[in-house]
């Protein structure tokens, strides 16, 4: 399952040579023996002549200039679709879906193919070893897999289909497609996917227990930003949150109310905040709000996802509105795939700043779920839940994945070229700058490895709940509360490289320890 190589060719393109008896290239005219020609090469030394002939009248006809004319423009045409024939050639070979940049799921060509065989997944861990000891001569049951992979044996293959997967070359520099460019992924098949889902959380690095701020009355102490949904917090409690410890207690949105949902302002049904309660392995949310983009029904969506995976839309009622006058809402609150939220007594006056509240706390939304994708309303999600969570989590051993800018890398060149388009005021763009710059914001380089980019894009977050990614995703939300809505987007690019920075030394220092 690699990917080719574009424009490369094989050397049946070139011409053979001569060999002697010893079977070292010669030449013709010194061979240490000669043969007499046989009647075919006499007959195809006739036929090279007559061409030659043919050749010599049509120059003479035509004229050199004509001549020279023609091969100016036959030859780039030529060129052109020998070129096509090798790309569209390669492309097919690649087994990969070009609208939705996957890899076909791989299959055993042979069910009884040894390299086919099944073995079953054990975690490497202290405890898992612990679990396996033998027990009056029998190994001890383990506990049973979740309700999703209980339809599939936790079984991986001896090979990962994809480990020796490898980017195809870029395309050659000056040429323009038209349409998405393809994104080549490997994906496994979807059994092998939901075999591959871990049966216990991750691990949090140094956070155990996150708690989250109450408060009825909030009072709004400082100048700059804030919100009776976030609590206004200061930037003395700012600045103590990004001090991990074992135990923490930090705003969160939804301050007041007896829980999310329930007169905190973003406020759902009582219908609906029984459902969001129960227990899932995996979701899939979105939002739209202002009735600001049109539904995208997911695709290519297994029957194990349709039966276990909950789609949530969150809408507001102005949306809600329309779908009912489009009819496309259904009586039990279903666009497709989709099961449709109406959020109440929404917190902000800009509908893209309430998208954030679903987008970033999930985790309080849905207290009890284990993995979340998170994809913009603008999106469509063209790929099994499964297999992105096996993609970008469970086989990279992640917590947390956020798809990353396709251009740009650095957060000046990110606020320079905001700024360039007009999107944001100019004066809001510079003050978040300055501030993150006086708080040790600095351009991208080698020196942030492991993290690969300052800018994350932020239209697809797919993340496990646990402490430490809660934590990530509440931080995350205050710096977009306490900045203005028009230069939200620019908090979101901001915020999120500065809170990498701050966890980065954190979570490596941990690992460190782990290890030794």
């Amino acid at each position: 399952m690699t990917g080719g190589s574009l424009g490369q060719r094989t050397a049946s393109y070139g011409s053979l040579q001569l060999l002697n008896n010893n079977g070292i290239v010669g030449k013709p005219a010194s061979s240490i023996f000669t043969r007499k020609p046989s009647p075919k090469m006499l007959l195809a030394g006739s036929r090279d002549r007559e061409k030659q002939f043919l050749l010599l009248v049509f120059c003479k006809f035509l004229g050199r200039r004509r001549v020279a004319m023609l091969l100016l423009v036959g030859l780039p045409l030529l060129i052109f679709t020998l070129g096509s024939y090798v790309l569209d050639k390669e492309n097919t070979s690649l087994n990969i879906d070009e609208h939705i940049g996957s890899l076909v799921p791989y299959v055993s060509q042979a069910a009884d193919d040894p390299a086919a065989l099944m073995i079953s997944r054990v975690k490497d861990t202290q405890k898992d070893r612990d679990s396996s000891t033998e027990k009056d001569g029998n190994k001890t049951q383990r506990p049973s897999p979740p309700a999703a992979a209980s339809l599939i044996k936790r079984v991986v293959p001896l090979h990962h289909p994809c480990e020796n997967f490898a980017f195809p070359p870029p395309p050659p520099p000056g040429l323009r497609r038209p349409g998405p460019r393809p994104c080549p992924v490997c994906y496994v098949p979807v059994e092998q996917a939901i075999a591959s889902m871990p049966s216990s959380p991750s691990e949090s690095p140094v956070l155990q227990n996150l708690t989250y701020i109450h408060d009825e009355n909030p009072v709004k102490t400082e100048t700059h930003g804030g919100s009776d949904f976030g609590g206004y917090p200061s930037l003395k409690q700012r600045n103590g949150s990004y001090e991990i410890k074992e135990s923490m207690t930090v705003h969160c949105g939804f301050v007041k109310g007896s829980r999310p949902g329930r007169q905190s302002g973003f406020d759902l049904d009582e219908f609906d905040l029984t459902e969001l309660e129960q227990f899932h392995d995996v979701i899939v949310a979105s939002a739209i709000f202002g009735n600001y983009d049109l539904i995208q029904q997911p695709k290519k969506i297994s029957q194990a996802a349709r039966q276990n995976v909950p789609f949530y839309m969150f809408v507001d009622e102005e949306t809600e509105a329309y779908m009912k006058n489009s009819s496309i809402l259904d009586s039990n609150k279903r666009v497709g795939l989709w099961r449709i939220i109406v959020v109440c007594n929404i917190p902000y006056n800009d509908s893209r700043r309430n998208g954030k509240v679903p987008k970033l706390l999930l985790h309080r939304i849905f207290p009890n779920v284990r993995y979340s994708i998170w994809i913009d309303g603008k999106l469509q999600l063209v790929v099994d839940p499964y297999q992105i969570l096996e993609r970008f989590l469970w086989r990279e051993n992640a917590t947390f994945a956020i798809s990353r800018h396709y251009r740009r890398f650095d957060v000046f060149v990110e606020a320079e070229a905001n700024k360039a388009a007009g999107k944001y005021d100019n004066s809001s763009i510079d003050y978040q700058v300055e501030f993150y710059k006086n708080e040790g914001l600095t351009p991208y380089s080698e020196a942030k490895l492991p993290i690969t980019s300052d800018v994350p894009e932020g239209c697809v977050i797919i993340r496990e709940h646990i402490p430490i990614t809660n934590l990530f995703s509440c931080l995350w939300f205050n710096e977009v509360d306490r900045f203005t809505a028009r230069d939200q987007h620019t908090t979101e690019t901001f915020w999120c490289i500065r809170l990498l920075q701050v966890l980065r030394q954190c979570i490596i220092n941990w690992f460190y320890q782990v290890q030794v």
